[in-house]
This record gives C-alpha cells, structure tokens and sequence, in this order.
C-alpha cells in the first residue's frame, strides 16, 4: 500500500498496533461481503475480525440497503493493515475507526472524515479483578502494571483517566495485545480496558468476576469509541454516493438499535464460519443496543464539535497531536472539519 509522505509520522507511531477492538479472539479472518453487484462499487476496510461493532454493516448487506441504494459495497477483510491509512491512501473509501486514533492521524494530515459515529460513548472500561478490594478507583492503580495494546493514545488515557480520578498517573505499561485479557484473569498484569459488551461477557461466561471504571465516571472527556471514517477527497467528489452509501449503512444501525436479536443473528449469519455464539451475540448487541449507540436525544450516528473538541484538546495537551511535519500543533484545529453529519438521514 503507498502511503503519503504526510502520514509517514503516524505510521511510524502507529507501527505494530494491535487496534484494540470488541472482537478480541484470534480466529482467521472471515471474508468480505457484496451489498449488491453491479451498482457503485464502494470498499470499507474492517478494524478487526466482524464482531458486534460491525452489526450495523452486514445488517445493511443482508437487508439489501446497499444494493437498494445502487451500491456494491465490498468489505475489505482486517489484515494487519490501518483502516485510518487505508482510508487515507485510496484503498479504501470508508473505515471503521475510533475518535481518539482518528483524531491523531487527522491531526497528521490525512485526507480523511468522521461520517457516522457507531458509539455515542466509551464502550470500554478500566477492569481489574473484583477480588482487589484495595483498588476502589483508578486512583488506586498508582504505580501497578497495565496491560496495553500499543494504541498511541492508550497511555496517555490510562493516565489520564487515573489523575481525573485523584491519582498521579503513575503506571507501567507492558504492550500484550489481546493477551492482555488473560494476562488480567491470570494475576500477571493489574489493569486493562476490555471492550465491556465482548470481553466483559465472554469473562462473566468464564466466571471472572470484574470491577471496572468508567472513564467518564471521573470527568475523562468521553469519545466516539467506535467511528466511520470516509476519504476526505471522495466524498467531496462523490457527495451523492456518499450519502446514499453512509444512510443506507446508517438503517442498518438503526436496526440494530430497534431489534438487536435480529441484527446479531444476521451477523451470525453473514459470518457463521467465524460468530458461531449466536445467544453471545445477542447479548452483545443487546447492551451496545441499551448502552452505546444513541445520544441523549434518542439519535443514532451524529457527532458534535464539543465532543471532539474534549478528547482532542486532551490529546494536544498529551503532545499525540502533531502535524505533517511531526511538529506539535501550537493551536487546536477546527474541529468541525474532522467530522460531518451531513451524509446521515434526518
């Protein structure tokens, strides 16, 4: 994949990235689907392997929105490659994403936009085991060992989320990837930031017991945590596919939220060689359901300029947000342009 000379700072940053998904689990990747053939083809890359964050998509497919819409819409299977820089680079028109990395690659330069917001909030927590009876707030995890996933933003967060909390911030961090779930359940790291409505699940099913803290609980900024991220220079050449494109994908959310057992067991259904836990899916979608995906006014997919506007002026203050030239920014952007709801439905 050719990258912009733009983003060679983020890719050096973002060098062996585990993106810390829902999907936590190490299965080989399942194949890409066709929401319809013969219309405007239209790719989106995947974060990771389907899971519930993706629901709303193959929703879409199954449904026939995208096809509905004259759209051929390929999924580009997760294959260690950076949907933010896929997007970026033209090899893809859309990818799934998250606002805190988002907003370091937009930072950087790249060509890309938030056009939907799939959570409305952090859908993960800090988690430690229940049985820590010492540890009532995050202030308590001074100077214990965090399981990572060298996320560029991680760190900085878990800090963060300390601090806001009382504590200093004083942590160490050893980079595990998804071993960092086991790594917890076994004793040998303190903390790490399961996906509460996949890990959270599949530990309660194996009988560990968690305590976790909400970030927000403590005044952390909150967060797009799971977000749709569109070529900038596309949908500007294309705002009549994009819209089409991002609505159709938009109702297939939306049905997820109205009737998440159906959804989850169409996400089995499009990825049964892969999702095989058809009642684990729908608790899944069930909570994202309840929890995650629809803003205080009831609405699913629309983003503010305040809510960027906290996270990433937090970044800035961390030094995550520099530019092309790898050069801190000196001022916040325009946070408006890192993100549009235009494309939705009203």
């Amino acid at each position: 994949m050719k990258i912009s000379k733009k983003l060679a700072v983020f890719m050096a940053a973002l060098a062996g990235v585990f993106m810390l998904t829902a999907c936590a689990d190490s299965a080989d990747q399942a194949g890409g689907g066709a929401g319809g053939a013969g219309g405007d083809k239209i790719r989106i890359a995947l974060d990771w392997t389907p899971n519930t964050n993706h629901t709303g998509l193959y929703v879409a497919i199954n449904k026939g929105y995208f096809k509905d819409a004259g759209l051929d819409v390929e999924v580009l299977p997760y294959n260690d490659s950076n949907p933010d820089l896929m997007v970026d680079a033209g090899q893809a028109e859309f990818g799934v994403s998250f606002q805190d990395t988002a907003t370091i690659t937009m930072a950087a330069g790249a060509d890309v936009r938030s056009v939907l917001a799939v959570q409305q909030t952090w859908s993960t927590e800090v988690s430690v085991l229940a049985d820590r009876d010492e540890i009532k707030s995050p202030a308590d995890l001074d100077g214990l060992t965090y399981g990572g996933f060298a996320n560029p933003s991680e760190e900085a967060t878990m800090r963060g989320v300390i601090q806001a909390a009382g504590g200093k911030g004083d942590i160490e961090t050893v980079t595990l990837g998804t071993s960092a779930y086991e790594a917890l359940y076994n004793g040998d790291v303190d903390f790490t930031v399961p996906f509460v409505a996949w890990e959270g699940i599949e530990a309660a099913d194996r009988g560990v017991e968690l305590k976790n803290f909400a970030y927000t609980d403590y005044g952390f900024p909150d967060c797009y945590n799971v977000i749709i991220l569109g070529n900038g220079t596309w949908l500007e050449k294309n705002p009549e596919q994009a819209k089409k494109f991002v609505q159709a994908l938009q109702r297939g959310y939306q049905d997820s939220v109205d009737d998440p057992d159906a959804a989850a067991q169409i996400l089995h259904e499009e990825n049964s060689d892969l999702l095989t836990d058809v009642d684990f899916l729908k608790r899944s979608q069930r909570m994202l359901a309840e929890k995650y995906m629809l803003d205080e006014g009831g609405k699913f997919g629309r983003q503010t300029e305040e809510h960027w506007a906290e996270l990433g002026t937090f970044l800035g203050e961390q030094g995550l947000l520099v530019d092309a030239n790898n050069k801190p920014l000196t001022e916040d952007p325009d946070w408006s342009t890192y993100f549009t709801n235009e494309y939705l439905a009203d």
